[in-house]
């Protein structure tokens, strides 16, 4: 890159800052509002049933930030042309973005707009806290509620729901509201059980609903004299009208609903950090960052995400970036910092047999995930780009390595490890590693789950491409979910294919397969043969899944996608769900 100028060569001209901070300022309320628009549109979408929409929606949202980083910087260069790499001005602007913005509920997202700017007018180097906001301490001070819906217990629950409803659910037919009403108040009181028979006496909601793929959610809490705790409820709309799917009031369920192994929900929450703060407090112990991403505010979860990882650095000095445990990989090096709870993983050069892909293809790959219907079973991936590490953190192995293999993106700058394009994801215990160290029922609970997951991505219109158990990972709740995307691709692109039989013994015994093998031919009866797992183990899985070892289960899952029947994967558990009997088919 070409050196920046120097301050001193250029003075800075009252004019350009104003000129350029007022520039920052409307980019980021084009951006703020653009996504407004596109998130409020997802009400109408469920409404309509429009699920392909929805979707258009949601990529066009998540490309949204990027688009309008461009368009600003774009202004910015006409309107300063060379000006634009100079570091004076840019702290200027930075001083006069602060004081007006002061005032903002939101100005932490304004912020990492700005620094957006700032790092592709500048680069990675020479960025500091006098030109971008680094610390945080800028968005820092009381931060406002966001708009909550607030009831009184009443007498009954069902009464709570109902005016719960009034006030929040969609515009939509219902198929039995009524019977919807009266299975949740049923259902409460068993799961509130550890309320003592503490009824609720109140309850508060977020006054938006938020969607995602094809329900609406209502969130908030409900409290009783003596307790209080979170609930969810969660509506679905079907040809024969909206019905109650859901009740969640189980902390790991719900904080599972907000993981990050789910696409981003739809809600136009403001102020956006007043609603984050609501959730963590409705979830403690979630990541504030995981939060910000999962209400599709994404690149503000980067940035807190960064400032965790970089505070945790600063406060265990003798932690030191190392391998992370597990095989391996042949596409990715991937790194941990000491017991910290995320992995990073960088692309390699070159790929060593069989792989067959490239660095761009598996970018490409990975963007894939970014845009499609997680299932809850792909874990959010985010793109870093010039990510600078302390060298001197890093053990002299895992440094060669990064030099050496991955030199596309990896280079030394003065005392840091700059890193142009790699991943941060959540740390995840491999489940090759379970299977071999846990107890069997554990090992065989985990295998069962490997099996249900991959049952979800293929209904979810997905193939993870490489099945082995190397490339899944479990989280701390027991539950199994894909992390590596290099053969991930869409369920229509493959052939699945039984195995033709041997028309006479040399056939049999010939050393690799005798028929002709296309690119996207998969043949799942071979499956339990490579998984590499125990008899026991491989017995209790396709007792389980046995359809996953037939090709005629993964044709049918193709042509329901092709059609449009497929409704997805619930993103909570069956014990969560009213009885079947609230899916009745009279609209109401």
């Amino acid at each position: 890159m070409p050196a920046l100028p120097p301050s001193s060569a250029s003075p800075v001209h009252l004019a350009q800052v104003e000129a350029a901070a007022g520039l920052v300022i409307d980019g980021f309320a084009d951006y703020d509002g653009r996504f407004g628009d596109l998130t409020r549109r997802a009400a109408r979408h469920f409404a309509r049933r429009d699920w392909q929409g929805a979707r258009r929606d949601a990529v066009e949202r998540i490309e949204l930030y990027d688009v309008l980083v461009r368009e600003t910087l774009a202004r910015l260069d006409r309107r300063l042309d060379d000006r634009l790499r100079a570091r004076g001005l840019w702290r200027a602007v930075r001083s006069l973005v602060a004081r007006r913005s002061a005032a903002m509920a939101d100005r932490a997202l304004l912020h990492t707009f700005h620094n957006s700017l700032v790092r592709r007018s500048l680069g990675s180097r020479g960025v500091d806290a006098s030109l971008a906001f680094l610390a945080g301490a800028d968005a820092a001070g009381p931060v406002p509620r966001p708009d909550l819906l607030h009831l009184d217990g009443g007498p009954d629950a069902a009464g709570l729901f109902d005016r719960l409803l009034d006030a929040l659910a969609p515009a939509v037919p219902w198929q039995d509201r009524g019977r919807c009403l009266r299975a949740a108040a049923d259902l409460l009181p068993a799961r509130l059980a550890g309320w003592g028979g503490d009824a609720p006496v109140g309850a508060q909601f977020l006054a938006t609903p938020l969607y995602r793929d094809r329900r609406a959610y209502l969130v908030g809490r409900l409290w009783g004299t003596r307790h209080a705790g979170p609930v969810v409820l969660a509506l679905a709309n079907e040809p024969a009208g909206m019905r109650l799917d859901a009740l969640l009031t189980a902390l790991p369920d719900i904080a599972t609903l907000f993981g990050a192994t789910r696409s981003y929900f739809q809600a136009d929450l403001a102020p956006v950090a007043g609603a984050v703060r609501f959730l963590a407090e409705l979830m403690p112990g979630k990541p504030v960052d995981e939060l910000y991403t999962v209400l599709g505010r994404a690149r503000q979860g980067k940035t807190e995400r960064w400032r965790a990882l970089d505070a945790w650095l600063r406060r265990c000095p003798q932690a030191r970036f190392r391998h992370a445990e597990g095989e391996r990989g042949m596409v990715m090096a991937v790194f941990v910092a000491g017991d910290y709870p995320l992995v990073v993983k960088v692309i390699r050069d070159r790929f060593a047999p069989p792989k067959d892909s490239t660095p761009e293809q598996v970018r490409a790959r990975y963007r894939m995930v970014l845009h499609h219907e997680r299932a809850g079973r792909l874990l959010d991936a985010q793109v870093f780009r010039d990510l600078r590490l302390p060298l001197a953190r890093f053990e002299p192995a895992l440094r060669d390595e990064l030099l050496q293999q991955c030199a596309a993106v990896a280079r030394v700058d003065g005392e840091d490890l700059v890193l142009s394009h790699c991943y941060l994801q959540r740390r995840l215990r491999p489940l090759d590693r379970l299977l071999r160290e846990a107890p069997p029922a554990q090992a065989r609970a985990a295998l069962l789950d490997w099996g249900q997951a991959v049952t979800d991505l293929a209904r979810a219109g997905l193939f993870p491409g490489d099945l082995l158990t190397k490339n899944f990972g479990v989280t701390a709740g027991g539950r199994v979910v894909f992390y590596d995307y290099d053969e991930l691709c869409p369920l229509a692109q493959c052939r699945f294919r039984a195995m033709p039989a041997a028309r006479h013994d040399d056939e049999d015994l010939h050393d690799g397969p005798w028929f002709h093998v296309g690119p996207d031919d998969v043949f799942p009866e071979q499956f339990p043969t490579f998984l590499g797992v125990p008899a026991p183990l491989r017995d209790a899985l396709a007792a389980r899944h046995g359809h996953l070892f037939d090709p005629a289960w993964w044709r049918a899952q193709q042509a329901a996608q092709a059609a449009g029947d497929s409704d997805g994967v619930a993103p909570y558990p069956e014990a969560c769900r009213l009885p079947a009997a609230v899916a009745a088919t009279t609209v109401g």
